[in-house]
């Protein structure tokens, strides 16, 4: 097949996969590091097995805890599969984070001297395609006139540089809090939680792709969210962190819509 960025071969994993392509919930969830697959062509990046598989590849046990989610609340979910390593589809193309050279202080070889020719040949078909999708999934909703809830799903480590984080959930948004605060006011009912209010990350336009280009561009209801790995290690905490989750949203919807029926507009 002839291909404008000759990276991706048969045989390699698409960048993307949809789960319940049909679903009737009004939460589009997304996974923007859901994977952490290499293309062929690129070897493994001189990385090792064990780096593969931590936390610098991937949000580690994120898929798990989407795809009961989607199951649960029958809502569609778009993951990205390649790792974050080769392209990272949350953040800005061509800034130094999207094809990093060294992560949380693990050279990356494999991406040290890309020449523009390599750079595009990742965002072409890998970020380009997955975000795309998600794109044309949210045209057509808007086409439907159907009411949609962006929610960006992510994983953290437990340490970064040292540091440890103690928060169990972390709830992010940047311009627009509506419902984010709703979820934020949900997840603190629970007192075994500690919530982060835009912690461990925040989001901002040169940090982030997901959210200000299909969140608060279109001016959806949107939020990230943040659940830390350790959590997440087993399908057992994967299970119950979607199942979590998939009974709150809802409820922060729900707040969302009584606000906005006493015209409060922070909601």
């Amino acid at each position: 097949m002839d291909r404008t960025f000759p990276l991706l071969a048969a045989g390699d994993m698409p960048p993307v996969s949809v789960i319940n392509a049909d679903g009737g919930s009004a939460f589009l969830i997304v996974a923007d590091h859901a994977g952490n697959a290499f293309p062929r062509a690129l070897d493994t990046l001189g990385l090792t097995a064990v780096d593969r598989a931590r936390h610098i590849a991937w949000d580690i046990g994120i898929a798990g805890a989407c795809h009961r989610l989607a199951d649960i609340l029958h809502a569609t979910l778009i993951q990205q599969n390649y790792s974050r390593l080769v392209i990272d589809c949350n953040r800005p193309p061509g800034v130094p984070d999207s094809i990093p050279e060294a992560s949380d202080g693990t050279p990356v070889p494999g991406n040290r001297g890309l020449d523009a020719a390599a750079r595009s040949a990742r965002t072409g078909e890998i970020f380009q395609p997955y975000h795309a999708r998600i794109a044309a999934e949210l045209d057509r909703r808007q086409a439907a006139r159907r009411p949609t809830v962006l929610v960006a799903m992510h994983s953290f480590t437990p340490v970064f540089s040292g540091v440890r984080r103690p928060w169990h959930v972390g709830v992010l948004y940047h311009r627009d809090a509506r419902f984010a605060g709703a979820l934020l006011a949900t997840l603190r009912r629970d007192r075994d939680l500690v919530v982060g209010d835009n912690e461990p990350y925040s989001v901002s336009d040169a940090t982030d792709w997901t959210i200000p280009e299909h969140g608060e561009r279109r001016g959806l209801l949107h939020v990230g969210i943040e659940i830390r790995q350790d959590l997440l290690a087993h399908p057992q905490g994967q299970a119950e962190w979607g199942a979590r989750i998939a009974a709150m949203l809802p409820q922060a919807l729900a707040n969302c819509a009584e606000r906005e029926a006493v015209d409060q507009p922070e909601c």
